[in-house]
């Protein structure tokens, strides 16, 4: 009887999760790339490649004379603690602020990165913020080493009929190449909810329809099905689909619990996950979320080109999630 007791009372105590391996467990501080009041670091895109992270983001810069300017740029991490400064891989332009990439693949010799023209022109830190104009499109860009990249190239995701500027605004790509279907690559992005073109050679693309969603999307293929992360006005929602098709809802809005009411840098918005499954590298062993906040101002009011940082967090079964000094 005294037995059963035991095994009673120890059933009805909470469960706490599993200590996190060594390189999660070294981590003090959820943020990896902290903004200010002059630069903000947006829409993380991550790649992990024989031990080294690299971190691809939107990096926005207010000017001395007020010019606010956007840019993919790129930190590399081997302990995800010590980050390399930004380096910058597109042009300072406004009529194009190329800005939130997607994902990175490897297509036979070569990487290969989805991002985004963002084209505010004549934007001024007084104007904040100023979102862009119908003239987004999305793009591609080709690197052998994952540090020299290509001039971007036009995404014609409805077909090479289909002139650009017929293509409407679209923001927030995604590549996909799916290991269901050897040799067939989804571009998602966002426009009428998410849409998807699908290729199979990253040139010549079909446009297979639209589902709702919010923006930022990823896309995880797993042997039941895909996960598509995507960011409501806050939060990070996943949904779930056999097909790519059809999506349900799943699991509940990432919110990150009791993180995100006491950080400064994410009280205005916590969005735009990316997921790396590193489930099988040691000292890993986890989901990995990076994802960028936003704070103490909502993005309505101003810190939307300033003040986002990029944080992380970790899952083992992409429902329960934990973070640096949690």
């Amino acid at each position: 009887m005294l037995r059963l007791l035991v095994l009673w009372l120890v059933l009805l105590l909470p469960t706490r999760p599993a200590a996190p391996p060594r390189l999660l467990r070294a981590l003090t501080s959820p943020v990896l790339l902290r903004g200010n009041d002059k630069t903000a670091y947006r829409d993380p895109a991550v790649l992990y490649e024989k031990g080294t992270f690299y971190l691809y983001y939107t990096l926005v810069e207010t000017e001395a004379d007020g010019g606010v300017y956007s840019y993919v740029a790129f930190s590399t991490s081997c302990d995800l603690a010590h980050w390399t400064p930004p380096e910058k891989i597109t042009v300072r332009d406004q009529s194009l602020d190329f800005s939130s990439p997607g994902n990175i693949i490897r297509v036979k010799n070569e990487w290969v990165l989805c991002l985004q023209t963002y084209p505010r022109p004549h934007y001024t830190a007084d104007q904040m913020p100023r979102f862009g104009t119908g003239d987004a499109r999305i793009f591609l860009m080709r690197s052998p080493d994952l540090r020299h990249w290509s001039a971007p190239e036009l995404l014609r995701v409805k077909g090479p009929g289909v002139d650009e500027k017929s293509l409407g605004r679209m923001i927030d790509p995604y590549l996909l190449p799916d290991p269901k279907q050897p040799g067939q690559y989804s571009v998602f992005y966002k426009q009428n909810g998410v849409s998807r073109s699908t290729s199979t050679d990253l040139v010549n693309w079909t446009f297979a329809g639209s589902a709702e969603s919010g923006e930022n999307v990823c896309v995880l293929s797993e042997p039941d099905g895909y996960y598509l992360f995507n960011s409501p006005h806050n939060g990070i929602n996943i949904k779930k689909s056999t097909d790519l098709q059809h999506w349900a809802d799943w699991g509940p809005l990432i919110t990150l619990g009791q993180g995100q009411p006491g950080w400064e840098w994410a009280k205005g918005r916590l969005t735009a996950g990316t997921v790396l499954d590193l489930r099988r590298v040691p000292g890993i062993r986890r989901y990995l979320l990076f994802f960028h906040g936003s704070g103490p101002l909502t993005e309505e009011q101003g810190d939307f080109d300033k003040n986002a940082s990029i944080g992380l967090a970790w899952s083992t079964d992409l429902r329960a999630w934990h973070w640096p000094g949690e």
